[in-house]
């Protein structure tokens, strides 16, 4: 009854901006992994911060569950609403709304997507580096506190949003953080938003990072006899200090998988994909330091990828990593990981992986950022068959302890969502009692993305 009030209030509020036709409901339900489909009770489409002050007032005060909604290439089920309610779509909100181009910073929308607004500053000379794969909203990738491909030398979104403006769960707006690159007063809550992934507040605008083109910008391919070769290049290329500007592990099921989906037609040995920036005599120094280590480790095949459309080409296959997953078991879903250990961990972590996945007989790939420890597991899995779940299930709980034990963590840029809550007591251990305090104190009602994040219990 109280969601069913809550829905009045917003349709006199959005009109057909509200809407509960089967169709929005099915596709704001869906995910890429494994997860069952979730279905909202109505889905709503905001279009300033303002509306969703008021939407989330109206719902805050009936007690109605509000899930934020984006782009949907979370693989960890954030954006699932499992407890019904809203689904909130920011997708509407989608502008780039201030370019600073001398503070190195530009003002969005939680709708854009990387993409978008990467199409958008070209003409500045500016890029947002932060290359999760998935064309996924600036939003969401906040939201998740998102990383990918170069991490290794730009960081996280973590160190590249400098400000937000956010809706609370009781409708109120505020303001974190400032065009300041640092700041002494009072408690981060910029940051403590930044990964909440929807449990603390609604994002509505994101201050973010800029970062000049490179001069020149490089890259290239090259294959290795073993997982273990490769990831040995990898580690002490880093110790090293080149300064990577990508450095990606794909195992030789991956390969496979490029073949099948792509015609790619690459030798299906583990390889490393690789990307070089700076002054063009900078990029020539890095190639050539990189190619000294990697021969060390037995690398053949180097292939150069130096024009643009040579380098999308390599690029948008790593990124189609996930879709390149569903050529291997045809009609199997995805059960992705997401460990991070240490660099000087990372052959002990990665070389476990691929042999405990071939003992179980589980269809694996295995993709990595490696440059900064982490790297997932692709596992082919038929979510109906129970016995095959439950052994998936099975390599997913030892990983992640292998993990742990290593000094790293479960999850490196994916989040916890649904799939991860079962870890982390685990990892922070009595911390988990503070998390939940402030989530009381952000959300007393619990109405921010019910079900998320922190595993069942006390809230």
């Amino acid at each position: 009854m109280a969601t069913e009030q809550a829905l009045t209030e917003l349709r006199a509020l959005l009109g057909d901006r509200l809407t509960t036709g089967e169709s929005h409901l099915a596709q704001h339900g869906q995910n890429e992994s494994y997860y069952a489909t979730a279905l909202p009770d109505a889905v709503a489409f905001p279009e300033s911060t303002e509306e969703v002050s008021e939407i989330l007032r109206i719902c805050h005060a009936h007690d109605c569950p509000v899930t934020a909604f984006a782009a949907a290439s979370s693989l960890e089920g954030q954006h699932l609403p499992i407890k019904g309610g809203i689904s909130l779509d920011m997708m509407r909100m989608n502008k780039l709304l201030a370019v600073n181009a001398e503070d190195l910073n530009c003002v969005v929308q939680p709708g854009m997507t990387r993409e978008a607004l990467n199409t958008e500053l070209r003409a500045t000379g500016l890029f947002f580096p932060i290359d999760p794969g998935a064309n996924a909203s600036i939003g969401g990738m906040a939201a998740t506190r998102a990383s990918g491909t170069m991490a290794v030398r730009y960081g996280t979104m973590r160190e590249n949003v400098l400000a937000l403006e956010a809706v609370m769960a009781d409708g109120t707006i505020i303001r974190t953080g400032s065009q300041a690159r640092k700041s002494s007063t009072g408690y981060d809550l910029t940051h403590l938003l930044v990964g909440s992934e929807g449990t603390l507040g609604i994002i509505t605008e994101l201050t973010l990072k800029l970062q000049g083109q490179p001069e020149a910008i490089s890259a290239a391919t090259c294959r290795f006899d073993s997982v273990e070769d490769a990831v040995n290049c990898v580690i002490l290329t880093i110790q090293s200090g080149i300064p990577m500007a990508r450095i990606e592990l794909v195992n030789a099921m991956m390969v496979r998988g490029f073949n099948l989906h792509n015609g790619a037609g690459l030798p299906e040995k583990p390889h490393l994909f690789l990307e070089f920036q700076g002054s063009p005599n900078a990029v020539r120094e890095q190639a050539g330091a990189f190619g000294e280590i990697a021969e060390e480790f037995g690398a053949t095949g180097f292939a150069k990828a130096e024009s643009t459309e040579a380098r999308n080409r390599l690029w948008a296959l790593r990124h189609g990593a996930h879709y390149a997953n569903n050529a291997l078991d045809p009609g199997k879903r995805t059960m992705a990981t997401d460990v991070c250990v240490p660099i000087s961990k990372l052959a002990e972590a990665v070389t476990w992986a691929e042999t405990r996945t071939q003992e179980l007989g589980i269809t694996s790939t295995i993709v990595g950022h490696v440059g900064d420890g982490n790297f997932h597991c692709g596992l082919r899995v038929n979510p109906d068959n129970a016995t095959e779940l439950q052994t998936c299930k099975d390599f997913v709980n030892e990983l992640n302890d292998r993990a742990l034990a290593l000094d790293g963590t479960v999850s490196g840029e994916h989040g916890i969502g649904i799939g991860k809550q079962a870890y982390m007591a685990r990892e922070h251990g009595p911390a988990l009692s503070y998390m939940r305090a402030i989530k009381t104190a952000y959300d007393p009602k619990n109405i921010l993305n019910p079900g998320k994040l922190l595993p069942p219990g006390n809230m």
